[in-house]
C-alpha cells in the first residue's frame, strides 16, 4: 500500500462549504481508500492505495464531493515521496520555514509567469516558486501579507492551495 495526502481547499472556512472530517473519511472510504486519516478541519487527509495516479485520485475525491455535497473543491493530492521533496526543498533558514506556508499548485507554471511573478517586490515579503509550490514567508505573519494566494493563482495562471509549515509537517508525520 502507497501513502497519499489530500489537500482541500475552503471547505470548513468560516462556516461555508461544511465537511464534517468523520463523514470525510467515510467518503474516502467509500472510495476504496484504506487507513484514512483526517487533520484539523481544513481538509487535510492521509490514505493508503495499492496505487494508480494522483490526477485520478483528485478527479475522483472531488467529484464524490460535488455528488454528495453539492459544491466543489479544489483537490490537490501528493504521493509521500512529493511531499518529503516539498518539504525538504523549502528553500528558508529554519526560523523562517517554521512560520512560512506552501501554497501548493495544480499545475506547474509557466517560465513566463513565473517570471513575471518573480520580478515583483513585496515588502516584508519572500517567495519562491517551484513548479509544485510557492514558498512563501511574511515577516509580518500571513493574514497581513500583500502577496496573497488569489495573486499568486491569477499571476501563475494555476489553482492553488495553502497550508503551513506545521500542518505540512504533521502531515508528512501522519504520512510516514
Amino acid at each position: 500500500m502507497n501513502k497519499y495526502i489530500a489537500l482541500l481547499r475552503g471547505i470548513n472556512v468560516g462556516g461555508h462549504r461544511k465537511i464534517l472530517m468523520a463523514d470525510l473519511k467515510v467518503l474516502f472510504q467509500e472510495l476504496g481508500f484504506k487507513n484514512v486519516e483526517t487533520h484539523i478541519q481544513s481538509g487535510n487527509v492521509v490514505f493508503e492505495s495499492c496505487g494508480g495516479d494522483v490526477s485520478a485520485f483528485a478527479k475522483a475525491i472531488k467529484e464524490k464531493i460535488k455528488q454528495s455535497y453539492n459544491f466543489e473543491v479544489l483537490t490537490l493530492v501528493l504521493d509521500l515521496q512529493t511531499l518529503q521533496k516539498i518539504i525538504l526543498d523549502c528553500p528558508f533558514p529554519k526560523e523562517q520555514k517554521e512560520k512560512s506556508y506552501f501554497i501548493l499548485l495544480d499545475n506547474p507554471p509557466t517560465k513566463e509567469k513565473t517570471a513575471t511573478l518573480n520580478a515583483e517586490v513585496y515588502a516584508d515579503e519572500e517567495f519562491h516558486i517551484t513548479s509544485r509550490c510557492v514558498y512563501f514567508f511574511a515577516s509580518n505573519g500571513y493574514g497581513r501579507a500583500k502577496l496573497t494566494g488569489n495573486i499568486i493563482e491569477r499571476k501563475l495562471n494555476v489553482n492553488a492551495t495553502a497550508r503551513n509549515y506545521r500542518t505540512m509537517s504533521k502531515l508528512l508525520e501522519m504520512a510516514s
